[in-house]
């Protein structure tokens, strides 16, 4: 298996210079690999203390934030290398509060594992949630570091808990613990064997928690808003822009809505823009005199979701209604906000809770959205109370954060 693994990344290795010229994603992923050891080993001195934390993407790094900003605080002689996979986590995040060497991860070849491992010298690793490369785990169990995975969401489908896999375990075996969000991926460690485990909780209860922390004021929402109710859809994607705009057709001037798209490419924005037509404006080309004439504000950039959370009367939050998966709900649900999703979500266990809590609704259709949608915005109680059952569930499950540095640091020697 391992014979095949290899060769299958050193063939995605060669050709992935050639995709990029197809895919300005993977280009930009190419070129930024190409600088990740030089970039390193002019940074990082044969005595320094390192850190390295690992994300996948965006999403992965928002996870692990509340860990890494705690571990900062602890050890401030270290240096900390944070590395992504995926551009949309590496260009939005090259500028955070916890470190400047901020990389590309080399591509999981023996070749780079070595050189990277050579250069960088961890005596702390801390992968998020998912993503675990096979060559970069094996060869860590031949190193000094203290290895930790943390917000680990497991599934009985999965790789590691096939029995005609079984030598794909030992991938588990790299790490000295295992964080988990919930008992069920307990049990499936326990299962085959790994019994360095601790039930932690969610790591984005502590992080989406924080932002109330902040101050989340955006003067052009208030003006756009105009006391009136404001939808907030978040993330959304193509198939969520269909029951949307079926909605906002027939909706009255006493509603507002803001749209934030997770791609931002031209194309897509336009293609929206141009559905919603003369009521909608976009972000970065409104005109401040008459942005509370429009109905719908399009935020065609990033940064501001979080912020925009505080304005809703009803969040609704994309991926869901197609197969790219649900986005952040606990960012929507920390203001005490209502929350509509699409039909796919069973992947996502705080959807789930909040769907059962009753803070949360999920949806079929276009139908079933305009049926839901109306109930909340008719009736302000049901609002309250609903967006209360979420902000208890967020203030619940918080403390994740505080365990896993606990341990952390007690096992480590630093």
């Amino acid at each position: 298996m391992t014979v095949v693994y290899n060769f299958a990344i050193q063939l995605v290795n060669a050709l992935l210079p050639a995709l990029g010229l197809f895919n300005e994603k993977i280009k930009k992923g190419v070129i930024g690999r190409k600088k990740t050891l030089n970039f390193l080993l002019k940074n990082i001195g044969e005595s320094d203390t390192v850190f390295w934390f690992h994300c996948a993407s965006l999403g992965e790094y928002e996870q692990g934030l509340p860990v890494f900003k705690n571990l900062k605080l602890l050890y401030p002689q270290a240096k900390i290398v944070l590395t992504f996979f995926s551009p949309s986590g590496y260009e939005i995040r090259q500028e955070n509060p916890i470190t400047p060497l901020v990389v590309y991860l080399p591509l999981d070849t023996k070749k780079n594992v070595n050189l990277f491992l050579k250069g960088v010298r961890p005596s702390l690793v801390i992968f998020v949630k998912y993503e675990l490369w096979p060559n970069y785990l094996l060869a860590l169990k031949s190193h000094s570091a203290k290895v930790f995975l943390i917000s680990a969401l497991f599934r009985p489908q999965q790789y590691f808990f096939k029995s005609f896999l079984k030598k794909w375990r030992q991938l588990l075996f790299s790490f000295d613990h295992i964080f988990t969000q919930d008992k069920e991926s307990k049990a499936l460690l326990k299962g085959v064997g790994f019994n360095e485990v601790t039930v932690s909780n969610d790591t984005r209860f502590d992080r989406v928690s924080s932002q109330l922390e902040q101050n989340n004021t955006l003067e052009f929402v208030e003006g756009f808003i105009d006391n009136k109710t404001c939808i907030v859809a978040g993330s959304t994607w193509p198939e969520d822009h269909a029951i949307l705009g079926a909605y906002i057709k027939a909706a009255k001037g006493n509603l507002k809505f803001i749209i934030a798209p997770h791609k931002i490419e031209k194309q897509g924005i336009q293609k929206l823009k141009n559905t919603l037509g003369d009521k909608a404006a976009l972000y970065t080309n409104y005109n401040p005199e008459t942005l509370s004439t429009k109905q719908v504000l399009i935020i065609d950039t990033i940064g501001l979701l979080t912020k925009l959370y505080h304005y809703a009367a009803v969040a609704y939050i994309g991926g869901g209604m197609g197969t790219t998966g649900l986005h952040n709900t606990l960012e929507a649900a920390v203001f005490s906000v209502p929350i509509i999703i699409g039909k796919n979500y069973e992947r996502f266990p705080e959807a789930k809770a909040m769907l059962d809590l009753g803070g949360l609704v999920s949806v079929q259709d276009a139908s079933s959205f305009k049926k839901s949608l109306d109930v909340f915005v008719e009736d302000e109680n049901l609002r309250h109370s609903c967006g209360q059952k979420n902000k208890e569930y967020i203030d619940k499950n918080k403390g994740a954060t505080a365990l896993i540095t606990e341990k952390i640091t007690t096992q480590s020697t630093i």
